[in-house]
């Protein structure tokens, strides 16, 4: 890895100030001053800056619990991005793997591993994710014969061909959890519309085998655990 490149990975440094603490010298390899930003890092190299030793990070993976009003964007808008919640360098060159809307709460997770995160949006893979749902609206079918539909399908106004199968449980009149293998524009809140009620409150619980950790509190997170990153 060249040497400038390997300062922006292990510090908050942009490419640009990278360089600039190069040319003055303030960048050894093994004792060495170097200020080629060009030079290859060997294996085992000891960098440091000022004096500090420097180390590249290793791949992150993150799970956040969504409070509402924040967006899963790599910048701040009308609402933060949720990668402002977090307090990790370089948050924002962070990938949000699957996206939820600002009114919806709940699991996002959060990598810098790009194959890592394309197994769980990619629709080839089909990774299950459940959510649970508040409705306006008490239903009105009853529960086999509405469980019975969307275990069939969907039809989404301006769709040629049905959702997949998706499991609903029914909670109570007005909450069920949701678990869908796609994700369609709106999805969720467009199934129910498809179906005469309007989604009032959605928090995601889980996405693959990675489930929600109930004791992260709305804003708050954690990185995963090797199982978790290894069940993806």
């Amino acid at each position: 890895m060249r040497l400038d490149k390997y300062l922006c990975e292990s510090t908050e440094l942009s490419r640009a100030n990278a360089k600039k603490c190069l040319h003055r010298g303030e960048v050894t390899c093994d004792g060495v001053v170097v200020t080629n930003s060009a030079f290859k890092v060997p294996a085992g190299c000891d960098v440091r800056l000022l004096g500090e030793p420097v180390m590249v990070r290793g791949l992150r993976y993150i799970m956040l619990n969504k409070p509402q009003d924040t967006l899963c964007s790599n910048v701040d808008e009308v609402y933060p991005s949720v990668l402002s919640l977090l307090g990790v360098p370089k948050a924002y060159s962070l990938h949000i793997a699957g996206r939820l809307d600002a009114d919806t709460t709940g699991l996002v997770l959060i990598t810098d591993d790009g194959q890592w995160s394309h197994r769980l949006t990619s629709p080839v893979k089909v990774c299950a994710k459940r959510y649970r749902v508040q409705l306006a609206d008490p239903l009105t079918l009853p529960n086999p014969e509405l469980v019975a539909q969307f275990a069939h399908g969907i039809a989404l106004k301006g769709e040629a061909s049905l959702t997949r199968p998706a499991t609903l449980e029914i909670l109570s009149p007005t909450e069920v959890l949701l678990t869908i293998t796609e994700g369609k524009y709106h999805q969720v809140k467009r199934m129910f519309a498809a179906i005469g009620n309007k989604v009032v409150g959605l928090h995601r619980e889980q996405a693959g085998r990675i489930v929600l950790d109930s004791d992260l509190g709305a804003g708050q997170w954690r990185y995963l655990t090797q199982d978790e990153i290894d069940s993806v």
